[in-house]
C-alpha cells in the first residue's frame, strides 16, 4: 500500500494486521496480544489500535470474546449463495467432506402458532417434526428443525437418506419447487450451541425457509442453525434499470 502524510494512522494499522494474517504470522483462531503489548509492537497509541480493531471487528476479521480476549476470526470452511436452493448434503460434499446425520427426534406433534401461519394449517392439524444434527466428517455443523403438515405424509413415514428434499420427493411424492428464506444471527444458544460444540461467544446463523411444491403449496418449514465459524452465505445482487 502507498500512504501519504494525510493517511490516518489507524488505516495503516489495519493493513499491517491484515498483512500479518495473510503472511501466516497471525493464524485463524489465534489470540491477539494485549492492547498495551500490541500497540507497542505496532508503534502506535492504544487509541489508534482500538480504532483499527473496531473496524476489523465490523469486517468480521477479528472477534472479541468478553472477559477472554480478541481473536483472529476463523475462516468459514463452507460457503454458498443464499439465492440457491441447496441441500446441506450437497454443500458438505462440495468441500470433499462426508455428510452425516444424528437423528434427535421424529414424530407428529401439535403445531406452534408460527407453524400454523407459515404452513397454512387447518384447525386440529398436526405437523411431522424432525430434529437432527448434520455433520461433516463426523463434526457437528448444522442443527436442523423441519416441520411438514402431517396429512401430506403416509402413516409411518420415515426420513430416508441424508437429504430432506430428496426424501420428500422419493418417499412422499412431494417435489420442492422454490423456497422463501430469511437469515439472521443469534447469540450463543445454551442447548443448540452446546450440541454443535460451539465455543462460547460464537454466534449462530439461522436460516428460516418456507418450501413450496409445484402447486405453490407450503409443504416444509425449516429452521437451520449454522455454526458461523464454519459457514458463510453470499447473495448475488443485480442492478435493475
Amino acid at each position: 500500500m502507498i500512504y501519504n502524510y494525510q493517511t490516518p494512522r489507524y488505516l495503516i494499522v489495519i493493513d499491517q494486521i491484515k498483512a500479518k494474517i495473510n503472511d501466516g504470522e497471525l493464524e485463524p483462531g489465534e489470540r491477539l496480544p494485549s492492547e498495551t503489548d500490541f500497540s507497542k509492537e505496532l508503534h502506535v497509541s492504544r487509541n489508534t489500535l482500538r480504532e483499527a480493531l473496531r473496524i476489523l471487528e465490523e469486517e468480521n476479521i477479528i472477534i472479541r470474546k468478553h472477559g477472554v480476549g480478541t481473536f483472529i476470526n476463523k475462516k468459514p470452511v463452507f460457503s454458498g449463495g443464499i439465492e440457491e436452493l441447496f441441500s446441506i448434503t450437497d454443500m458438505i460434499e462440495r468441500q470433499d467432506k462426508t455428510p452425516g446425520t444424528d437423528l434427535l427426534f421424529t414424530g407428529n406433534v401439535e403445531p406452534h402458532s408460527e407453524d400454523i401461519k407459515e404452513l397454512l394449517l387447518n384447525e386440529n392439524e398436526q405437523v411431522f417434526l424432525i430434529k437432527r444434527v448434520r455433520t461433516a466428517n463426523d463434526s457437528p455443523l448444522v442443527y436442523c428443525i423441519d416441520k411438514i403438515p402431517a396429512n401430506l405424509l403416509a402413516k409411518g413415514y420415515k426420513l430416508t437418506g441424508e437429504s430432506m428434499l430428496a426424501s420428500l420427493q422419493e418417499e412422499a411424492g412431494i417435489t420442492i419447487s422454490y423456497a422463501k428464506a430469511e437469515i439472521k444471527t443469534v447469540g450463543y444458544h445454551e442447548g443448540i450451541s452446546e450440541t454443535l460444540e460451539c465455543e462460547p461467544g460464537t454466534p449462530l446463523l439461522v436460516l428460516k425457509q418456507i418450501h413450496y411444491d409445484l402447486s405453490d403449496r407450503p409443504v416444509l418449514y425449516s429452521l437451520n442453525f449454522f455454526r458461523s465459524d464454519q459457514i458463510s452465505f453470499s447473495v448475488f445482487r443485480k442492478r435493475v434499470f
